[in-house]
C-alpha cells in the first residue's frame, strides 16, 4: 500500500504554501502543457475507473463518518506544486481526464482499503488483526481530536471528485477548451496531493496542518466554470447535430427524438391529449407530423382558424400534430384554458424540459416568437416541408392542407392572389374566378375616390360594346374595417408564406409588394384580374383609364380587352403610380429575401433592420 501512495504524497509544505494557493503563472502553465504528450498506445477506460474510484471514496467517506480511521505514509520533501508537476510528467502519455482519474485512484486505493479494514474489524477476526497491525485502533484516538480537519478533508475530496467528473463529461464533447481542462486537471491533482499531505499530518498527530480551505474555494470556482462550459458545449454540440440532422434527415423518428428527448430526463415527452396517456415517439413512424409551437399569446382568430385544421388532421390517420407549449409556469387556470386545444393533438408534457439546443434551434432557425404561433410541417422522412404553415392556414384555412409547397402552388394556380385573399369580400368572387371573368378590386381611404371608381367601372361594365363582345366584368370595392383588416392580414400572411420558401421575388410576391406599397403610403389602389391571373395593379392610373374609357374603347374592335386596357394604362401612367416605395417585413417565421426588387423601378432595394414594439399588431404593415 505504501507504493501506491508514492505517486501523490506531497513533500513537507513550507510556511508560504500553507496559507494560500499558488497562482498559475505563464511559466507554470507552460510546464503543465509541456508535460502533455498523449499516446495512442496509452489508453484508459476513464469512466469505468472513475466509477470504481468514486464508489470507493463514497463508501469510504461513509465509513469515516462512522469510525474516523485512516492511514497514510508520512510526507516527503517536495512541495505540492513540484509533486503535481512530477505526477503530470509521469502521466504525460495519458489524456487529461485519465491523468486526473489515475491520480485520484491512488488515493482511493489506500483510503478505501484502510476504511474497509476499519469498518469490518469489529466483526471479522482477521480484519481486526490486520487493523491492529496497521494501527487502526491508535489512529481512531488521534483522529477524534481532529474531527473538524477530517470533515474538511472529506469535503475537499468530494469536491475534487465532482470536478473530475465534470472534466470527464467535458472531454467527451467536441471543441472543449483544452487550456481550461488542463488548468482544472492541475488543480484537481494538486488538491489530491494537498489532501494526502493533510492525511499524513492527521495520522502522525503532528501539530502542522495543510490548509484545505483555499483548495476548496478554488475547486468551487473551477466547478462553476466547468459546468458553464459543459452546458455551453453541450448546447453547441446538440445544436450542430440538430442542424446536421435537419439538413439530411434519415427518418422522422430520428428527427423527433433529437428534437424532443432530453437525455437527462427519463420520462417520455409526449402525451395524447384525448386520453392523457403517454405516447412513444416510435409510434409516429410512417406518419407526417405538424409541430405546433406556441406561447400563450394565441388570438381567438388563430384558434378559430386552427380548429378546422385540427379536425382535418384528426380524421387523417397519416398525420399527427405535436403541440409544444412554451410556458414558463403552468397554473390551473392556464391548464383549463388550453385543455380543449390540447385535447385534439399530442403535446409535450407540461412538466417536461426540452433540450436547450432545441430551444435555440426553434428560436434561431425557425425564428419563433412568443406572440406568434408556429406550425412546422414534416414529411415521413423527417424533412421540413414548410417552416411555418400558420400563414397559409390564416390565408386559406384547411384548404391548403397539408401545406406543402406543391399544395400551395396548386392552390395559387387555381385561385390566384385574389381568390385566396378576397373571397370574404364578396360571396361570388370564387365563382367569377372559375368563370374567367375580369374583376376590379379596389380600396383606399378616400371615399370620394372609391365612389368615382365605382361609378366609372359601372359605365364600362354596362357599355353596349362591352356586352356585345361578351366581356364579363365585375367590380368590387373593399370597404368596412373588419373586411379590410382581414384582407390585409391575408396579404401579409401570403407574402410571409412565400418569403419562407424563396429568396427571389416571384410574380405573386411582386404583386403583393405593389399592394403593400400602396397601403404603406396610404394611397388608393386597384387590381384588375382575370380568372386566377393579375393583369395590372395601380391606383390613380387605373381610375384615369376608366374615366377615359371613350378614348380607347374603339380599339376593342380589333384587339382583346386585356391588351387594349394595358396599352392605354401604360400610355397614361400617372407619376404617383411610378414612385418607388419601401416596405417592412415582420421578422417572425419568414425567410427574409436576400434581395428584393422595387415593384416599380425594378432596381434592387436597400436593406435595413428596424425594431417595433409588438403591442401594435400589424403596425409594421400599416
Amino acid at each position: 500500500m505504501a507504493s501506491n501512495m508514492a505517486l501523490v504524497s506531497s513533500g513537507q509544505p513550507n510556511a508560504g504554501s500553507l496559507s494560500l494557493l499558488p497562482t498559475l503563472s505563464n511559466e507554470i502553465l507552460t510546464q503543465i502543457i509541456t508535460t502533455h504528450a498523449p499516446s495512442d498506445t496509452e489508453k484508459l477506460n476513464v469512466e469505468s475507473l472513475f466509477s470504481i474510484v468514486n464508489n470507493v471514496l463514497n463508501r469510504a467517506t461513509m465509513t469515516v463518518d462512522t469510525v474516523l480511521q485512516m492511514q497514510c505514509k508520512g510526507p516527503g520533501e517536495n512541495i505540492a506544486r513540484e509533486k503535481t508537476l512530477s505526477i503530470l510528467k509521469k502521466l504525460s502519455s495519458y489524456s487529461w481526464d485519465a491523468k486526473a482519474v489515475l491520480t485520484l485512484a491512488t488515493l482511493a486505493l489506500d483510503y478505501g482499503e484502510f476504511c474497509l479494514l476499519a469498518k469490518i474489524q469489529s466483526s471479522d477476526q482477521l480484519a481486526k488483526s490486520m487493523g491492529t497491525l496497521k494501527g487502526v485502533p491508535v489512529l481512531l484516538e488521534k483522529l477524534k481530536k481532529h474531527s473538524q480537519a477530517v470533515d474538511d478533508l472529506k469535503k475537499v475530496i468530494k469536491a475534487t471528485v465532482e470536478v473530475i467528473k465534470c472534466i470527464i463529461d467535458l472531454t467527451k464533447l467536441s471543441n472543449y477548451a483544452k487550456k481550461d481542462v488542463a488548468v482544472a486537471v492541475y488543480w484537481a491533482i494538486e488538491t489530491i496531493v494537498a489532501s494526502t499531505t493533510q492525511l499524513c499530518y492527521l495520522i502522525t498527530d503532528e501539530e502542522k496542518k495543510q490548509e484545505l480551505g483555499p483548495y476548496a474555494g478554488k475547486l468551487s470556482v473551477i466547478l462553476t466554470d466547468l459546468k458553464k462550459e459543459k452546458a455551453q458545449k453541450e448546447e453547441e454540440e446538440g445544436y450542430e447535430k440538430l442542424k446536421k440532422i435537419f439538413k439530411n434527415p434519415k427518418n422522422l423518428v430520428e428527427v423527433l427524438e433529437k428534437l424532443l428527448i432530453d437525455p437527462t430526463n427519463q420520462m417520455p415527452p409526449l402525451i395524447d391529449g384525448s386520453t392523457e396517456e403517454t405516447v412513444e415517439i416510435n409510434s409516429l413512424k410512417g406518419k407526417s407530423v405538424f409541430l405546433f409551437i406556441s406561447g400563450l399569446h394565441i388570438s381567438s382568430d388563430d384558434i378559430s382558424i386552427l380548429e378546422p385544421f385540427l379536425d382535418k388532421t384528426g380524421k387523417e390517420d397519416q398525420y399527427r400534430i405535436i403541440w409544444i407549449p412554451f410556458v414558463k409556469q403552468w397554473t390551473e387556470d392556464l391548464k383549463k384554458k388550453f385543455k380543449t386545444l390540447g385535447s385534439k393533438m399530442l403535446y409535450v408534457a407540461m412538466d417536461y424540459s426540452l433540450p436547450i439546443s432545441t430551444h435555440r434551434y426553434i428560436n434561431q432557425k425557425w425564428n419563433f416568437k412568443f406572440n406568434e404561433p408556429l406550425i412546422v410541417a414534416f414529411n415521413q422522412q423527417g424533412k421540413v416541408e414548410c417552416k411555418n404553415a400558420i400563414h397559409m392556414i390564416r390565408v386559406c384555412g384547411a384548404e391548403a392542407f397539408p401545406f406543402t409547397r406543391a399544395s400551395e402552388e396548386t392552390l395559387l394556380m387555381e385561385k390566384g392572389l385574389i381568390g385566396v385573399t378576397a373571397t370574404h369580400v364578396h360571396s361570388q368572387i370564387e365563382n367569377w374566378i372559375k368563370e374567367k371573368k375580369y374583376i376590379f378590386l379596389y380600396g383606399g381611404q378616400d371615399n370620394e375616390w372609391i365612389q368615382n371608381f365605382t361609378n366609372s367601372a359601372m359605365v364600362l361594365i354596362n357599355d353596349p360594346m362591352i356586352k356585345e363582345k361578351g366581356i364579363f366584368i365585375e367590380s368590387v370595392p373593399i370597404q368596412g374595417d373588419n373586411i379590410l383588416k382581414r384582407f390585409w392580414n391575408k396579404i401579409k400572411n401570403l407574402f410571409t408564406s412565400r418569403a419562407q420558401r424563396e429568396t427571389k421575388m416571384d410574380s405573386v410576391k411582386l404583386h403583393i409588394e405593389k399592394l403593400i406599397s400602396y397601403k404603406k403610403t396610404k394611397n388608393e389602389w386597384a387590381v384588375l384580374s382575370q380568372g386566377s391571373s393579375i393583369i395590372v395593379i395601380s391606383g390613380k392610373t387605373m381610375l384615369k383609364v376608366l374615366v377615359e374609357f371613350e378614348s380607347w374603347k374603339q380599339n376593342l374592335k380589333e384587339k382583346d380587352f386585356q391588351s387594349v386596357f394595358i396599352e392605354y394604362h401604360n400610355k397614361v401612367l400617372v407619376p404617383d403610380d411610378q414612385i418607388c416605395h419601401h416596405m417592412k417585413i415582420p421578422y417572425n417565421t419568414a425567410k427574409i429575401p436576400e434581395t428584393m426588387e422595387c415593384s416599380h423601378c425594378h432596381r434592387i432595394m436597400d436593406t435595413y433592420i428596424s425594431f417595433k414594439c409588438c403591442h401594435k399588431d400589424g403596425a409594421s404593415w400599416a
